[in-house]
């Protein structure tokens, strides 16, 4: 017997969404992405590749201490380490979850666990493009996105400083989920360059300046959240957060 059409549309509707795994990488004395919103019952793998010095990645509030392994399962301590880990947690409440490496003061981050995000199409390369804020009278400034291989994504936000003396370019890059239509972003401030000839890129420094969170609610809006850090913070530069639209895409690509 044949499934009436309307039956299946139902069962399709009570379906709940598929639980998303968010990737954080664990650096030498950082996490990539350090801010980071999730759903509830969303899982995060922390991955370590490479380092030099021994990390871990233990919760404030005690619920979880990973590395090669995490704490309390088959055995592991959790305890920081050289070697190479992939160790994945399960996030089922909603609340704010902060984290940090036992060795290392100021290597920390967190995740927010919340409802799930508003429906949008997940990110995809056809978010590539240029991107501004449609509000009255704050149509100059705006991002350029590119999004890159092995679920990249790179985000410049063409702006000024909080005393509009000079411009800004606040870079951008981390990674994204291809099944979640929001990302967090760790945000850099490049500092000392001229105009050439007087270019020298031996000047250059690029401080952590704060994070920047996209969320796409269609493949031509969305919202930006800029955090400051300390940094930025005590430099004037306050948490915002506006609309985007589209203003170009990439020739060649569609979204989703």
């Amino acid at each position: 017997m044949r499934t009436p059409i309307f039956y299946t549309l139902l069962m399709l509707v009570a379906l709940p969404c598929p639980a998303a795994d968010h990737l954080v990488y664990v650096y030498d004395y950082d996490f990539d992405p350090k801010i980071l919103t999730i759903g509830v019952n969303d899982t995060v793998t922390f991955k370590a590749l490479g380092n030099l010095a021994s990390h871990n990645v233990h919760a404030d509030n005690e619920s979880f201490r990973c590395a090669i392994g995490c704490r309390g399962v088959g055995g592991e301590s959790g305890d920081p380490t050289k070697q190479n880990f992939s160790s994945t947690v399960t996030f089922a409440q909603k609340g704010v979850v902060s984290y940090h490496c036992d060795n290392h003061d100021g290597m920390v981050g967190s995740i927010t666990v919340d409802d799930a995000v508003a429906a949008g199409p997940p990110i995809g390369p056809g978010f590539s493009g240029n991107w501004f804020d449609p509000t009255a009278n704050k149509a100059g400034h705006g991002f350029q996105i590119e999004i890159l291989p092995d679920f990249g994504m790179l985000a410049i936000w063409f702006v000024f400083n909080p005393a509009g003396t000079a411009q800004n370019w606040i870079y951008s890059q981390g990674t994204y989920s291809p099944v979640s239509n929001t990302t967090t972003l760790t945000a850099y401030l490049e500092q000392g360059g001229a105009f050439p000839p007087n270019f020298d890129g031996s000047k250059i420094t690029a401080p952590e300046w704060g994070s920047l969170q996209f969320t796409f609610t269609d493949c031509s809006h969305g919202t930006v959240a800029w955090r400051s850090n300390a940094a930025s913070a005590a430099a004037g530069y306050a948490d915002v957060s506006f609309p985007i639209q589209r203003l170009t895409s990439v020739a060649g690509t569609t979204c989703p």
